[in-house]
C-alpha cells in the first residue's frame, strides 16, 4: 500500500483519506458498530485505523478547547453531492428528501456512560460544505469553518491517537462511535477479494438527544 516519506502507513488525515464515525448523518446518532472479517485483504493491506476521541479532546490546546465548546458541525450522507470534493467540482447537489436533510452534530459529545468527553467530527465526505461544515462559521471548503475542520482534524489523526487492526479471518472489532473516528487503508481490490460485515446499533445516544424522533424514519 502507499506509505509516508518514512516508510510508515499513511494514517494522519489528510493523507489518509475517508476518517468518519458511522451514520453521523443521523440523528439521535448510533452507539457501536461491529465489524466482521469473513474475507481478509492480503497481510499489509486493507487494515482499519482507528483514532480516540477521548484522547484527542482531552490533549486539545486549552484555546482550542474552548473555541469547540458548544459548536456544532453539519453532516450529511455520502454521495449526495455536498462533499468537499463535490463543493469544490461544482456538482449539483441531490435534492434531498426530509429523511435525508442534515444533522447537526455537537463537535464535543459526552459519553452518556462514562461521562468522558469526546471529539465528535468526520472529514470531507460526510460533512455539509454547502452549509457548513461547522455551524456560525464561514461554510464552504476555504471559509473559516473548512480551516478549523482541518486543524482539529489534523490533531485528532496523530499516530499517537491511533489504533491499527491487521484483519485476521474471523475477526471481530466492536467500536464505540460515539468516541472515535475509524478509517480503511488501501487494498488491491482488483486482485483479492475483501468481505466485511458491519452491523451498526442505536440506544444510547445521550441526554441532549433525548426524547428525539429518528430523523430517517418517517
Amino acid at each position: 500500500p502507499p506509505l509516508t516519506a518514512d516508510g510508515s502507513l499513511p494514517t494522519q488525515f489528510p493523507h489518509r483519506r475517508g476518517w468518519h464515525t458511522d451514520q453521523s448523518y443521523r440523528r439521535p446518532p448510533p452507539d457501536i458498530s461491529l465489524f466482521y472479517a469473513v474475507i481478509p485483504s492480503p497481510e499489509g493491506q486493507g487494515q482499519t485505523l482507528y483514532a480516540n476521541g477521548i484522547a484527542a479532546y482531552e490533549a486539545l490546546p486549552a484555546g482550542l478547547k474552548a473555541r469547540v465548546e458548544g459548536l456544532e458541525g453539519i453532516h450529511v450522507q455520502p454521495g449526495v453531492g455536498r462533499s468537499e470534493s463535490a463543493v469544490r467540482a461544482g456538482e449539483m447537489p441531490t435534492e434531498l428528501s426530509p429523511l435525508q436533510q442534515p444533522q447537526r452534530q455537537p463537535v464535543v459529545r459526552t459519553h452518556p456512560v462514562t461521562g468522558q468527553r469526546a471529539l465528535y467530527l468526520c472529514e470531507a465526505g460526510q460533512m455539509d460544505w454547502i452549509q457548513g461544515p461547522l455551524v456560525g462559521l464561514e461554510p464552504g471548503p476555504d471559509g473559516e469553518g473548512a480551516e478549523l475542520l482541518y486543524t482539529l482534524m489534523t490533531h485528532y489523526t496523530q499516530p499517537q491517537f491511533i489504533y491499527t487492526h491487521n484483519w485476521d479471518e474471523g475477526d471481530l472489532i466492536i467500536y464505540d462511535n460515539r468516541t472515535l473516528v475509524h478509517a480503511a487503508t488501501w487494498f488491491d481490490a482488483e486482485a483479492h477479494p475483501r468481505l466485511m460485515w458491519r452491523t451498526t446499533v442505536f440506544g444510547n445516544p445521550g441526554d441532549i438527544y433525548a426524547g428525539e424522533a429518528k430523523s430517517w424514519v418517517d
